[in-house]
């Protein structure tokens, strides 16, 4: 490892040997089911596999704690640096000044909390070996087409809590390398597939917390390698029907916290390998007998917080099978269930597979009244 001087920017001393963070607490697997489903939709996406110095808040914070141990003085007015065999990363937050130029080896760069509402012209200039860029927090309202251009390694791109109304076409165009786009809690009214055009790489695409009310059709047309898409928290009503036509292998899909109403027996087809679905916090009333048919591989099912009052016969038939383990659980909670003969399919499946469902003194019956506030559960162990 080395260090450098570079205006603005104040190197920052080697880890330490031995710092780590400290292990976590043990869980029983109940527990850890319930942390899963309850962290799924707030999970940062993940580095690239392989792309070596990422530099978590977690690991800059052992880093200050290394350059105090150290007795090295951080002025407030300097970007935080970290110099690696592969290469700068640099973290830049008020009241830092935002350098005028980056080390030409900068593979990390984070530039948060600003209130920027427009970029320096030349914040990427000759930082070409950049490969992570984190942009979140601040009051970005539009982006220039050139702006990605200086860094085609490009592999993630965080735009997270920023004012974003839209994207320039073309702003991709040299970003083939891009493996994850983090546009979660902008304000985004419309999407368009073109903004996307010349992203080959992608495996994670964040849209949640902005204010989608529909999706234009083939828009994942072309990302093949995409492994997790997060619409969740926006207006959503419906879907367009070949919006999953496109990804291989989608393993995570978020489209908790919309107003979608129906799930139709087509939409998740094209996903056979689909692991985590969240639904949970919308307004579906009917979902097809069919929908889950072709899942393989699902590990997690959250349908609670939803206006069920009965589903189609069949439904579970494929799900929680020896193939089909469900491991992490479903939830199907705080839906207005009519318990009737018309659920006896479901009760037959929860007897099943109670041992794998959450917030089951949640899961009540609505009706009739003879039924009302009995758990599902209960209510199925007596049949």
């Amino acid at each position: 490892m080395g260090v450098g001087t570079f205006p603005g920017l104040v190197p920052r001393p080697p880890v330490q040997a031995g710092i780590r963070p400290p292990p976590q607490a043990r869980t029983t697997q109940k527990q850890k089911r319930r942390a899963t489903m309850a962290s799924w939709s707030r999970q940062r996406p993940e580095s690239p596999r392989g792309f070596q110095p990422h530099l978590s808040r977690t690991l800059f914070l052992l880093l200050l704690l290394a350059a105090s141990a150290c007795g090295v003085t951080l002025s407030p007015k300097d970007c935080q640096v970290f110099r690696s065999d592969h290469g700068s990363s640099i973290s830049c937050q008020p009241p830092a000044k935002i350098p005028s130029y980056l080390p030409a080896d900068t593979v990390h760069l984070a530039v948060e909390f600003f209130n920027l509402t427009l970029l320096p012209a030349t914040l990427l200039q000759g930082a070409s070996k950049l490969q992570e860029l984190h942009l979140s927090s601040n009051r970005l309202e539009s982006l220039s087409p050139e702006f990605l251009r200086p860094v085609p390694q490009l592999r993630v791109l965080d735009l997270t809590r920023n004012s974003l109304t839209g994207l320039p076409p073309g702003l991709f165009q040299a970003s083939a390398t891009l493996d994850t786009l983090v546009l979660k809690e902008n304000q985004l009214e419309v999407l368009e597939a073109s903004w996307l055009h010349g992203l080959k790489a992608l495996r994670h695409l964040d849209l949640s917390g902005n204010c989608l009310r529909k999706l234009p059709p083939g828009l994942l047309a072309n990302f093949t390698l995409l492994r997790t898409l997060d619409l969740a928290e926006n207006q959503l009503e419906t879907l367009p029907p070949d919006l999953l036509q496109g990804p291989l292998q989608l393993e995570r899909l978020h489209l908790e916290g919309n107003k979608l109403q129906e799930l139709g027996k087509d939409l998740l087809v094209p996903q056979p390998d689909l692991r985590y679905l969240f639904l949970n916090g919308n307004k579906l009333a009917r979902v097809a007998a069919g929908a889950f048919q072709g899942l393989r591989q699902l590990d997690m099912l959250d349908l609670s917080n939803n206006s069920l009052a009965s589903v189609a016969e069949g439904l579970w038939t494929s799900l929680g099978q020896p193939n089909r383990d469900m491991r992490d659980g479903f939830d199907i909670s705080s839906n207005p269930w009519i318990c009737d003969q018309n659920l006896s399919d479901l009760y037959r499946w929860l007897q099943a597979q109670k041992d794998k469902m959450f917030s089951q003194n949640d899961t009540r019956c609505a009706g009739p009244e003879a039924m009302k506030g009995q758990t599902l559960l209960a209510v199925a162990e007596s049949q």
